[in-house]
């Protein structure tokens, strides 16, 4: 049996302490071509269930809490407790999309059973269907999850964007890496003091980390509706970009996908404040960045593995150019700061507290009004070619995150082929606006599209072509 770390299983002792959490992460894939028939369906689940064995399993929990809970398996699983049917009413558009994915994901899973679902949504227009996967976050983080999700499809997960994420990109960290064996002890002595010094710098930068991350977390945001508490319903709401036009900017300014994505989103949060008669400043948007620390050889574990920064959101800034820089500008120093590191290594050393202390502590900081972050965006890379269920290919997927700790709107982000999409879960009284922040986001990549485009015009010299007169010499 294989123990829940101290963070996965966290998210199963928040979603106790308060009764109106429902800590479930789910992907739609929209689908063209007629829906499956049921016994197709279900039986071409149960054998792609074989590669994914954390969806045959069930958590068991020790009484009084004595020890991590355990993955066991689900000796009597039976895949028709989690395949369920479902149809919107006409005109089957993305409002009647929306509100169904709303209504399946704000109730909870059934804890007696492995804990996810799949529903199938009939009733889209142009012989279209879609299918929704629930899967509860103590099983896995957005990488983890999205990938578990694309080997349930026709050929597996296939190559995916989580290659050009950082941590797939950097070596691991190696403190000291000798060359070769060495009989001179002069060369053991100056080793192990190059080891020391290394240690002592990630030591003190990690410190400095902590400190800020600490900081950040004990510092209360400015007080604005985007924050406080949360009932049980939800609203759901998607904006949809593409790709091409993320990398012009990117390309055009200097700056990175997250950097662009989170501008975007800075720009939506904006409007929406105005909208609503409040100002921004620039503590107003203190955002949870998820950063994942996968490495490329743990792409295929089902885990959670990820660090988280802090920036604040510069919904103050309202020329879009500028605004971009200084999300660029935040989220490079906090990379440099040693903030990930921080959080990161409080991640690991949380494994090593007693977990009837950890449930607690988690417990208690839940039912705690929580005023520093305001709102959460993740990226989670998807597949770089199209899927197929059963031979239909999957148009689009979108993702669909929770919200929790007096968050009201939370988004993430998912690549997908050539489109990179947005999704906004929000609490259902407090976001009745919650399309306009979708559209907000669409907006604000286009904004920073046509600024691009006019500084590669300004830039962009005209070749001259000269032409000899009759009379013109050689000479």
């Amino acid at each position: 049996m294989e123990q829940l770390t101290t963070v996965e299983a966290s998210f199963l002792e928040a979603e106790d302490a308060d009764r109106h959490l429902s800590l479930a992460i789910g992907a739609l894939a929209v689908i063209d071509g007629p829906s499956p028939g049921r016994d197709e369906l279900i039986t071409a689940l149960s054998e792609r269930l074989r590669t994914v064995p954390r969806l045959t399993q069930v958590v068991h929990q020790h009484p009084f809490e004595i020890s991590a809970p355990e993955w066991v398996d689900d000796a009597t699983f039976d895949i028709t407790h989690h395949v369920r049917w479902t149809a919107l009413p006409e005109p089957g558009d993305d409002a009647a999309l929306f509100r169904a994915i709303a209504d399946l994901m704000e109730r909870r899973l059934d804890r007696d059973h492995p804990l996810w679902e799949c529903w199938v949504i009939e009733g889209l227009p142009d012989r279209r269907w879609a299918a929704l996967i629930k899967i509860h976050h103590c099983i896995a983080d957005g990488i983890a999850a999205m990938r578990m999700l694309a080997n349930l499809s026709d050929a597996g997960a296939g190559a995916t964007f989580a290659s050009d994420i950082r941590a797939a990109k950097e070596p691991p960290l190696a403190i000291a890496s000798p060359a070769g064996l060495s009989i001179n002890p002069l060369t053991w002595v100056g080793g192990a003091w190059r080891a020391s010094l290394a240690t002592a710098r990630l030591a003190a930068h990690t410190a400095r980390g902590a400190a800020e991350f600490v900081t950040g977390l004990l510092t209360p945001a400015a007080e604005s509706s985007l924050h406080g508490s949360v009932t049980k319903m939800r609203r759901y709401s998607a904006a949809r970009v593409s790709l091409k036009d993320v990398d012009a900017v990117c390309e055009a300014f200097g700056v990175t996908l997250n950097d662009v994505a989170l501008a975007a989103i800075t720009d939506s949060y904006r409007a929406v404040l105005l909208h609503r008669g409040e100002k921004p400043r620039r503590n107003s948007l203190r955002t949870l960045v998820p950063v994942s620390v996968r490495s490329p050889d743990a792409m295929n574990r089902t885990d959670i593995r990820v660090s988280a920064m802090l920036p604040y959101l510069p919904v103050e800034q309202d020329d879009p150019v500028k605004r971009l820089r200084l999300v660029h500008t935040r989220l490079e120093r906090l990379k440099g700061s040693g903030e990930q590191q921080a959080a990161s290594t409080f991640v690991s050393l949380t494994n090593f507290v007693p977990f009837v202390v950890s449930a607690w502590t988690v417990r208690l900081l839940t039912r705690l009004p929580q005023r520093s972050v305001v709102t959460l965006a993740t990226n989670v890379p998807g597949p770089r070619q199209r899927l197929q269920i059963l031979g239909r290919p999957i148009e689009e997927l979108l993702p669909i995150p929770p919200i929790a700790m007096h968050l009201r709107t939370v988004v993430g982000m998912l690549s997908y082929v050539d489109t990179l999409v947005f999704g906004i879960t929000a609490d259902y009284d407090a976001t009745p606006d919650v399309d306009e922040l979708a559209r907000g986001i669409e907006l604000g990549v286009a904004r920073l599209l046509a600024r691009a485009l006019a500084r590669k015009q300004k830039y962009t010299k005209p070749t001259v072509v000269g032409r000899v007169g009759a009379g013109a010499g050689t000479g």
